[in-house]
């Protein structure tokens, strides 16, 4: 594992110390480790969603009515459950 050091405002110390006090974390490290494995999920998660928007964008338009997608959507969900 690699040191760090880091400076965080009062504000910021006070939510950490009341994280701490609630018994969720041990210690400043583990609330630091699980906040920033909470931002690389959000991050991925991210990715996923522009990547999946990107390739509806590459895709073209659809003739289907919106009803028409929500129906094959629901069948699909349906199918995968």
């Amino acid at each position: 594992m690699i040191k760090k050091s880091i400076t965080v405002t009062d504000t910021q110390n006070e939510w950490m110390q009341s994280q701490l006090k609630s018994g969720e974390y041990a210690s400043d490290s583990e609330l630091l480790r699980d906040l920033i494995r909470k931002e690389q999920r959000r991050n991925e998660d991210i990715n996923v969603i522009r990547e999946a928007l990107i390739m509806g964008e590459q895709s073209g338009y659809s003739t289907k009515s919106a009803e028409q997608i929500l129906q094959e959507f629901k069948e699909k969900r349906h199918r995968n459950v």
